[in-house]
């Protein structure tokens, strides 16, 4: 079954880039990448831009309306992502407990629905 792991934290929280423990933050996410590739549970995962280069689209009476930035007004934002082929969700969770944000953010562990 397939998880999508969302990663959530306030970008102003965690190692900042250009601090000194901003190179072994993302020695640690390389690391995490690398298990879950050598697992063979890696399907897919990407960082997200910041949110102030988030656009936000709805419809209004048939029109679109374009919004800049993100949808609700958090103090966490969605950061990134990996999309993980697991057993089951007990190891879905296990590998999330392994992303470095889980240090300082959130990590949401979602079954992907399937409509077959």
């Amino acid at each position: 079954m397939q998880y999508m792991c969302l990663i959530y934290a306030s970008e102003s929280t965690g190692p900042q880039h250009g601090s000194p423990e901003f190179g072994p933050y993302m020695q640690a996410y390389q690391e995490f990448t690398a298990k879950a590739q050598e697992a063979g549970v890696l399907i897919a995962g990407e960082a997200l831009q910041p949110v102030v280069t988030a656009s936000t689209v709805t419809t209004e009476n048939g029109k679109p309306e374009i919004m800049d930035g993100p949808f609700a007004e958090t103090k966490e934002q969605l950061g990134g992502y990996y999309l993980l082929e697991c057993a089951n969700l007990d190891e879905a969770l296990k590998y999330a407990a392994m992303i470095p944000t889980t240090r300082h953010g959130r990590v949401e562990v979602r079954p992907i629905m399937t409509f077959d």
